[in-house]
C-alpha cells in the first residue's frame, strides 16, 4: 500500500459571499478549484452564502457546499468566524458592503465596476487602507493566460513604443424595448443601481486591461446613446426613464502618447460577448479575441522579411502564464479559468506579503475613466481624466 506524502497544513480562510447570481457562482467554483490546480498557503471554505432572498440563498449555498446561509449582509459582515467578504451582488451595495467589512478587519474582494463612480470607489479604497486589509476587484480578463502573455510581452519591450490601442466589447441582449429594467437580473438596465450601462459594465473590462497593459489614461471625448429611452420598470410596475447608456464611444489618449478607440454597445446583433483588443507597436503589433481566449495574434516586423507575417499563437504550453498548472500543452481552457487564477493570485499574494492586482486603489483609475466618459457625452468635449 502506497501512503500519502504528508504536507504543512494549509490554513483556512473562511469566505463570506455575498450575492448568489452569475457572479456568485464564478467565484464559489474559482474558491473550490484554486486549492486542487494551485499549490496554496491557504485553502478556501464556502463559511457562508449571502442574499436577499433567504430560499434561493439556502438553495444556491447547498448546491456550492456553504457551511451557512445570511439573508443580511451585516450579520454576515459581523461574524468573527468569516476571514474574507467576496461582494458579488448588485454595484449600489458595493460601497456600504466594502466600508463596513473593512471596519470589521475583513478582507474584502469586490466585483466589477468597484462602484457606481469614482466618489464612492474613493471612500471605499479610503476605508481598505485605512484598515490595512487586503482587497482586490474581480477584474478577470488580466488572467486569461494569453492576455498575461500579451503584458510580458509589453513590459519586455518587444512592442516597443506603442502608437495605438483600440479595443471593443459587443453584445446584442437589451436591444427589446419590451424588455423592463430594474429586479433581480435586470438591475444593470437601473441607473440607479447600476451607476452606468455599457460603459460602467462592459467597457470597465477595456478600460482596467488598457491601463494594466498601456499605463494611464489621461483625457478623452466620448459620446453615449440610450436607443430605448423608456422601460417598464419591474419593482414599481411602471414606465419611467431609462437612464443608463446603451452604448458608448471613445477617444483618447494615454500617458505615454498613444492614442486608443474604445467601443462597447449591447445593441450590436449577432455578437453576445465580444470583446477584442489590439495594441500597434515601433516594433511589432498583437491582439486578442475573447471568443477564441488561448490564442495570441502576433506580429514582429523584425522578422525574416519573406517570412514576416501575423502569427497565431496558442497559449497552452507550461512555460506561458499559468498553463503548468492545468493541461498538457495543445489543450485550452476557458472563461471559469480565469477566476481561478485570480484567486490563487490574490491567496499566494497574501501568503507572501504582496498585494494580487487590481487592488481597489488600482481599479479607482477606471472608474475616473468611467466618469470622464460620462462627463464628456453631456459635455460633448475633451475631459481630463481625475485621479
Amino acid at each position: 500500500m502506497v501512503g500519502i506524502a504528508r504536507h504543512m497544513p494549509k490554513k483556512n480562510l473562511n469566505i463570506g459571499l455575498i450575492g448568489y447570481g452569475f457572479m456568485g457562482r464564478t467565484h464559489s467554483n474559482a474558491f473550490l478549484q484554486a486549492d486542487r490546480f494551485f499549490d496554496l498557503s491557504y485553502r478556501p471554505v464556502l463559511k457562508a452564502a449571502c442574499g436577499r432572498n433567504g430560499e434561493r440563498a439556502a438553495k444556491f449555498a447547498e448546491n456550492w457546499g456553504y457551511e451557512s446561509v445570511e439573508s443580511d449582509w451585516r450579520s454576515l459582515v459581523e461574524r468573527r468566524d468569516i476571514d474574507l467578504i467576496d461582494i458579488a451582488s448588485p454595484n449600489d451595495t458595493h460601497a456600504e458592503i466594502a466600508i463596513a467589512a473593512a471596519q470589521a478587519g475583513k478582507m474584502v474582494l469586490c466585483e466589477k465596476p468597484l462602484a457606481r463612480n469614482a466618489q464612492e470607489a474613493q471612500a471605499m479604497v479610503e476605508a481598505v487602507e485605512s484598515a490595512k486589509v487586503p482587497n482586490m476587484v474581480w477584474y478577470n480578463y488580466r488572467r486569461v493566460p494569453a492576455v498575461s502573455l500579451l503584458k510580458r510581452l509589453v513590459d519586455e519591450g518587444r512592442l516597443g513604443r506603442i502608437f495605438h490601442y483600440r479595443t471593443k466589447f459587443l453584445q446584442d441582449w437589451t436591444m427589446s424595448p419590451d424588455l423592463p429594467q430594474g429586479g433581480e437580473g435586470l438591475w444593470r438596465l437601473d441607473v440607479s443601481v447600476a451607476g452606468s450601462g455599457v460603459t460602467g459594465d462592459l467597457l470597465a473590462h477595456n478600460i482596467d486591461t488598457a491601463i494594466w497593459l498601456n499605463g494611464p489614461i489621461t483625457e478623452l471625448t466620448a459620446m453615449t446613446e440610450t436607443f430605448v429611452k423608456q422601460r417598464k420598470h419591474n419593482l414599481t410596475g411602471k414606465v419611467e426613464p431609462v437612464g443608463i447608456d446603451d452604448a458608448s464611444a471613445i477617444l483618447c489618449r494615454f500617458e505615454n502618447g498613444s492614442l486608443a478607440t474604445f467601443e462597447a454597445t449591447r445593441y450590436a446583433r449577432g455578437h453576445k460577448a465580444l470583446y477584442t483588443l489590439e495594441i500597434n507597436g515601433e516594433r511589432a503589433s498583437a491582439a486578442w479575441d475573447l471568443h477564441d481566449l488561448h490564442r495570441l495574434e502576433y506580429f514582429d516586423h523584425r522578422d525574416e522579411a519573406q517570412l514576416r507575417g501575423w502569427r497565431s499563437i496558442h497559449v497552452s504550453d507550461g512555460d506561458q502564464p499559468y498553463m503548468k498548472h492545468w493541461w498538457v500543452p495543445g489543450l485550452q481552457i476557458g472563461y471559469e479559468h480565469t477566476f481561478i487564477h485570480q484567486v490563487a493570485d490574490f491567496l499566494d499574494g497574501l501568503a507572501q506579503g504582496n498585494e494580487a492586482s487590481p487592488t481597489f486603489r488600482e481599479a479607482l483609475a477606471t472608474e475616473y475613466v468611467i466618469d470622464a466618459v460620462l462627463k464628456s457625452s453631456k459635455s460633448l468635449q475633451w475631459e481630463k481624466v481625475g485621479g
